[in-house]
């Protein structure tokens, strides 16, 4: 969340970015719910002041009669205390449960806008190429190529899961040793993340674990859910520390499955690979101090160029709009590559992105450092996607498809499979 002490200094501002964020908040209401609850503390606490003076008079010398009248005031100021403090608790609930819904201050570069069709292109790598036949998408080749197995997922655990197959297994594990090989050069500590978090540090790095609109699957009576995204779990790996100044930034990538209800994803634009339930993906989270966050934005974004650039695959980079940053992005960049079998004639489709939440997500985890001062400060909190498996699949068996019906494997791939291209002869 963000500073809620800066919600009366800075209103105008927090209101305008909650317009320009399409997003639906009533900032008043979370003003008079945070008045409301300043004022029952100045009561709870004029009524344990009282209770500590008249529990320093029972010290003292009295009659009988004044020592009853102080130990039915004490009662009396017992049950005050203990009715406000109940009605306290309900207005801090209901007002944090109000400010968590105010989104994160955006860049102000960040072009204003509501939906990705607003975001602005900044820069393109590679040629988008150009095909003497009839080219297939990826869902033709994996089926052509024994690679993907859709109906039989479909039966065994429902629409938009898969099975890969062959010489798809052999590209998986290579891109995710590929992307990990990378980032270990660039001193990331590499993990293997749980796949099941609490709700509560879902909610304290900005996804909603219940309701109708929630992507995430919910492990009924459990207080976990699936996680949609390493990000959750390398966020709340530091959750409630104060982290060492001479510590950061601390680089973490994480190797996880990602699980996403993807409710309402239809059409073609989301077919195959595309958007699925379940999926594999490498992600990077820096925790960093607040001067350095926007540099080390720049380097994730540049790491992901890396990645994509030793692969081959044309790509564009965009600016995200501030309908489409979510409530924890200050920034946010995606990378989308060229898909040939995207649309009639290819379209570029998003393969990575990369966020800087700034102290967002921080303050509600409460991830911290001590300053030069020794004063606690939050830090700053990134992400950023290395390579999302299936995504990239899909670009990988488009872009690199051949006439004789195989697909040519990435020159950087080739020493993790063992092989130059994909047929049915040499799986």
């Amino acid at each position: 969340m963000i500073d809620l002490k800066q919600l009366t200094t800075r209103k105008d501002e927090i209101q305008q970015n909650i317009t320009n964020r399409f997003m639906h908040v009533d900032l008043e209401t979370v003003l008079d719910l945070q008045e409301k609850r300043s004022l029952l503390i100045q009561e709870v606490d004029a009524l344990r002041k009282s209770r500590n003076e008249n529990a320093k008079k029972m010290k003292g010398k009295m009659s009988p009669e004044e020592r009853q009248i102080l130990i039915a005031e004490g009662k009396d100021l017992k049950v005050k205390i203990a009715q406000q403090e109940e009605i306290l608790k309900e207005v801090e609930v209901q007002y944090l449960s109000e400010a968590k819904r105010i989104p994160n201050y955006a860049h102000p570069d960040a072009p204003i806008g509501k939906e990705d069709k607003d975001n602005l292109q900044i820069s393109t790598w590679g040629t988008i190429p150009q095909f003497d036949f009839e080219t297939k998408d990826h869902v033709q080749i994996g089926q052509d190529l024994d690679l993907i197995d859709f109906d039989t997922a479909a039966r065994v655990s429902g629409a938009k899961f898969y099975y890969l197959k062959n010489q798809a297994v052999l590209l998986e594990l290579a891109l995710e040793r590929y992307a990990l090989d990378i980032l270990r050069k660039h001193g990331f500590t590499l993990t293997i993340t749980p796949d099941i978090a609490k709700e509560e540090v879902l909610e304290g790095i900005g996804f909603n674990p219940r309701g109708e609109e929630s992507n995430i699957y919910s492990l009924e009576d459990t207080g976990t859910c699936l996680v949609g995204t390493a990000e959750i779990t390398l966020g709340g790996y530091h959750a409630g520390e104060i982290i060492a100044k001479e510590r950061l930034p601390i680089k973490l990538a994480g190797l996880s499955h990602c699980f996403r209800k993807e409710a309402g994803a239809a059409g073609q634009y989301s077919k195959g690979l595309y958007r699925v339930h379940q999926f594999s993906k490498v992600e990077m989270f820096i925790y960093a101090l607040p001067e350095e966050s926007d540099a080390i934005h720049q380097e994730l974004l540049a790491i992901e160029e890396e990645i994509f650039q030793g692969l081959d695959l044309p790509y564009r980079i965009v600016d995200t709009c501030t309908g489409d940053l979510g409530a924890p992005a200050y920034r946010k960049f995606d990378m989308e590559a060229w898909m040939p079998g995207r649309g009639e004639n290819g379209e570029w489709g998003e393969v990575t992105s990369t966020s800087n939440c700034t102290d967002y997500q921080a303050r509600r985890l409460q991830t911290r450092y001590k300053d030069e001062d020794g004063k606690v400060q939050y830090l700053h909190l990134l992400n950023g996607t290395a390579i999302a498996i299936s995504r990239a699949i899909v670009a990988i068996l488009e872009i690199n498809q051949q006439a004789d019906g195989t697909v040519s494997i990435p020159t950087a791939l080739q020493p993790y499979m063992g092989m130059d291209h994909i047929s049915k002869e040499n799986r």
